[in-house]
């Protein structure tokens, strides 16, 4: 018996409730009554909570007062409502941020938080309890299609509080093992060479599942392979959130660990958008949320099956509202049904960041998992990255191997020149010890650096 599950059950979450109010397993059973509704029913469960988030925003919210004007038509139809309301890009919300904070809201209860900063400076803003907990309700949610319960033990390749003393990290470790049944091993400092011990230790706390970065998962799977490793738990399976999980990744993680690998979409300042049921399709978490794809260029709303930018609009945050807020990832939607029963809408694709899409010299958009299928075929090159900062004008950044050919370079810009027509000699070509991630932890192997609305 999982003693630390059954204290995390009868004793943490019943004093969670008591004490502070926590709401997390009703919010969990409310979604898991709503999650074979049919498309209409659907759609009138989110419409009411659309109605209640529009008419709070016109009241209460500076940034929205001047929407006003459509009172009227949010009551009648808060759908054709939503459209009116301009697009909000990331850069907008930091220079206004105050106005978008609730003038009825307890300042004592805001929870300050922020993005991984992956494109620059990290977005900063504020949640509520009420948001956090319909969060993590869709979290386990979607885990339970995977019978993965609250309190199931767990193993994170996640980035890790590296700012605390040896106390602090003492303390914080105790509380993830004794409060969240799990231990984390930072995404910041994996080290090759003990790769060993990280499956030793593994292997002596048998958890039921293990969540992390897909680019950590990969690289700890692909250790795993190379040093002929196994890890001879039964696992109810991987989780991997926070990146784009590619093909070739998952493929790798099922071999290492032997057991199914579950995508989990989400994002700080979006919440759990979807997570992957059994027959591989991507659910949105439509109670919570609305989902709109744009096209990149035009920001016209497309129809299912094309692909675009993806718009969030959460329908729980009243503290610091976003609407049709652009998280910079691009996918599209389906119109598809799942045989798994659930009926909530399916994401169709998650290319990665909008950011991470490159513009060629005749003004396609390609995406940059292009240059990393040609750096998976040379042997010579541990990292890269590739940064476009124009139409004419690149960074290739590269940290060698010990099976380093100078001929693998040549083929490489080839291939860029190729696809982007950005002639050899404006490509600078920069060989470095390691490639630094971003804040939160993540490698960034594509980066365009201007807008796509320029090329235009």
């Amino acid at each position: 018996m999982n003693f630390n599950k059954h204290f995390i059950e009868k004793m943490v979450y019943p004093l969670m409730e008591k004490k502070n109010g926590n709401k997390i397993r009703e919010y969990l059973k409310k979604l898991k009554s709503t999650e074979r509704y049919n498309k209409e029913k659907l759609k009138e469960t989110q419409n009411e909570k659309l109605k209640k988030l529009l008419t709070h925003c016109i009241k209460n919210v500076p940034a929205y007062y001047e929407f006003r004007k459509y009172e009227e038509l949010i009551i009648k139809n808060p759908y054709e409502a939503l459209k009116k309301i301009p697009i909000l890009n990331k850069e907008n919300f930091m220079n206004n941020k105050d106005k978008y904070l609730s003038t009825n809201v307890d300042n004592n209860t805001l929870i300050p938080n922020k993005t991984g900063g992956s494109t620059g400076e990290p977005v900063k803003f504020f949640m509520d309890r009420y948001t956090v907990e319909h969060y993590e309700a869709a979290r386990w949610r979607g885990l339970s299609w995977w019978d993965i319960d609250l309190g199931d033990r767990s193993v994170m390749i996640w980035g890790s509080p590296i700012e605390l003393s040896k106390l602090e990290k003492f303390k914080f470790t105790l509380k993830e093992k004794l409060l969240k049944n799990r231990i984390i091993f930072s995404a910041y400092s994996l080290n090759p060479k003990n790769i060993e011990s990280y499956v030793k230790k593994i292997k002596k706390y048998k958890p039921d599942y293990i969540y992390g970065y897909a680019s950590s998962l990969y690289a700890f799977s692909k250790l795993m392979l190379e040093n002929n490793i196994s890890i001879d738990i039964n696992l109810k399976g991987v989780v991997s959130t926070a990146e784009t999980l590619h093909n070739y990744q998952r493929k790798t993680i099922i071999e290492a660990f032997n057991t199914r690998v579950i995508n989990e979409y989400g994002a700080k300042d979006g919440g759990i958008i979807a997570y992957e049921c059994p027959h591989g399709k991507m659910h949105i978490a439509s109670e919570n949320l609305i989902i709109e794809v744009v096209d990149l260029k035009t920001q016209k709303r497309l129809k299912e099956g094309n692909k675009g930018e993806i718009l969030v609009t959460d329908l729980n945050n009243f503290s610091m509202p976003r609407l049709r807020y652009k998280l910079g990832d691009v996918g599209s939607l389906s119109n598809d049904k799942c045989e798994c029963g659930v009926g909530l809408p399916i994401l169709k694709n998650i290319e990665g960041r909008e950011d991470e899409m490159f513009i060629s010299k005749d003004g396609n958009l390609v995406h940059g998992h292009f240059c990393n299928q040609i750096a998976r075929t040379l042997k010579g090159i541990k990292q890269f990255q590739l940064i476009q900062h124009d139409l004419n004008n690149a960074t290739l950044k590269i940290v060698k191997n010990n099976n380093f050919e100078n001929d693998e370079i040549i083929y490489f810009l080839s291939k860029i020149t190729e696809v982007l027509g950005i002639k050899k000699e404006n490509i600078n070509v920069v060989y470095n010890k390691h490639i630094k991630p971003s804040s939160s932890g993540k490698l960034r192997y594509a980066i365009r650096e201007f807008d796509i609305k320029a090329t235009s």
